[in-house]
């Protein structure tokens, strides 16, 4: 425990200096406050979260880093996002891959910047179709190995958005190979 408190302690040094904060694979369950202490006199351009095993990101997050331009929750347990990273103004790459999402979490589709979505692996099976057409800054969505509904992966497949959608080949459910 006392190994990766230091390493946590390490990296917000480190980022004072690059503006690069680095907290991937140090087991944490959520950002700690000391974090944000820490890191309180520094303008983060990226942060990295991946390889641990947070569960949900506090609505102050985008407060306090709120001029990164990159953040990268891949890897962790999350389901949800809250509706406060909105306010992530300059982020333009969000990577949520390898989480537990059922949803694409509504709040990507309300950062003003963002261009890079990474969403693959993980448990996403539908959309809201009236969000995913209103973004004016992405290019990418990456949607791929998730278990999207047969009608939401034609829906995105066929969909007439200015950014491009990445999905894998719809792998037929056992039941829709029947023939009578």
């Amino acid at each position: 425990m006392a190994s990766f408190v230091a390493r946590v302690v390490n990296r917000c040094e480190e980022a004072n200096e690059t503006k690069n904060l680095n907290l991937s694979e140090c087991e944490l369950i959520q950002v700690p406050d000391a974090v944000y202490h820490l890191m309180r006199h520094t303008e983060l351009k990226t942060c990295d979260l991946s390889g641990n095993v947070i569960t949900k990101i506090s609505p102050k997050f985008a407060v306090k880093f709120s001029l990164i331009t990159e953040l990268n929750l891949s890897h962790n347990q999350m389901a949800k996002l809250p509706d406060e990273l909105a306010d992530l103004h300059s982020l333009q790459q969000l990577d949520i891959s390898h989480n537990s999402f059922i949803t694409l979490p509504a709040v990507v589709f309300k950062m003003p910047k963002l261009r890079e979505l990474r969403a693959h692996n993980n448990a996403i099976i539908d959309i809201d179709r009236d969000e995913i057409i209103t973004s004016d800054s992405l290019e990418l969505v990456d949607l791929r190995h998730n278990p999207l509904t047969p009608m939401c992966h034609e829906l995105l497949r066929n969909a007439n958005v200015s950014f491009r959608i990445e999905l894998s080949e719809r792998e037929k459910e056992e039941w829709e190979d029947l023939t009578i």
